[in-house]
């Protein structure tokens, strides 16, 4: 990432940051920037999540967050809808290659870790729409526990009708208007 790059990142997640202050209370960008300068890794997994439409927040996910503990910064995908670069995969690999016809392109979870991010959780998901009306006309293919991907399927959530609902899908599926939130734990 060359230095213009990485500044005109940290302007846009400084700017974000600011107008969503809800979603981080008692924290403040200063220290947020001072982890992102000294985290190259990090700042490579949040620029892919922005250019593939992610818009990455810090957000207080609580016990959900999967940070691990005190100290740690949670960024996860808060653009409104799935984000648009991450759309139209299937949940895995195996998915993938159980298709024998239309292969999509790509699977969310190879996605996710390419990008150097996880897929969010179902607790996750529920904690990240407190903070706002998120997937209400797309969905997010979701981390799902190995009981349900070793019977073929996967999990995915949206939010229709004033509600948060969690369902299932064959794991080969996909749709043009199913994606994949990522999430990112910054020391």
């Amino acid at each position: 990432m060359t230095g213009h790059e990485r500044e005109e990142l940290l302007q846009a997640l400084k700017a974000r940051f600011e107008r969503h202050m809800p979603r981080h209370p008692g924290l403040g960008w200063a220290a947020v920037a001072a982890r992102l300068e000294a985290d190259t890794q990090a700042l490579r997994a949040l620029r892919a999540m922005e250019a593939s439409g992610g818009e990455p927040d810090v957000v207080d996910l609580g016990e959900a967050g999967g940070g691990g503990g005190r100290g740690r910064l949670v960024f996860c995908d808060c653009a409104a809808e799935s984000p648009t670069g991450r759309r139209n995969v299937c949940y895995d690999r195996e998915a993938l290659e159980a298709r024998k016809a239309h292969k999509p392109q790509g699977s969310a979870q190879e996605m996710a870790a390419a990008m150097g991010v996880r897929l969010l959780t179902e607790a996750q998901y529920h904690a990240l729409q407190r903070f706002g009306d998120f997937d209400t006309k797309t969905s997010s293919w979701l981390e799902t526990p190995g009981d349900v991907r070793s019977r073929g399927g996967a999990l995915f959530g949206d939010r229709r009708y004033g509600r948060v609902s969690i369902y299932h899908n064959g794991a080969q599926s996909y749709y043009a208007v199913r994606g994949f939130r990522g999430w990112l734990a910054v020391e």
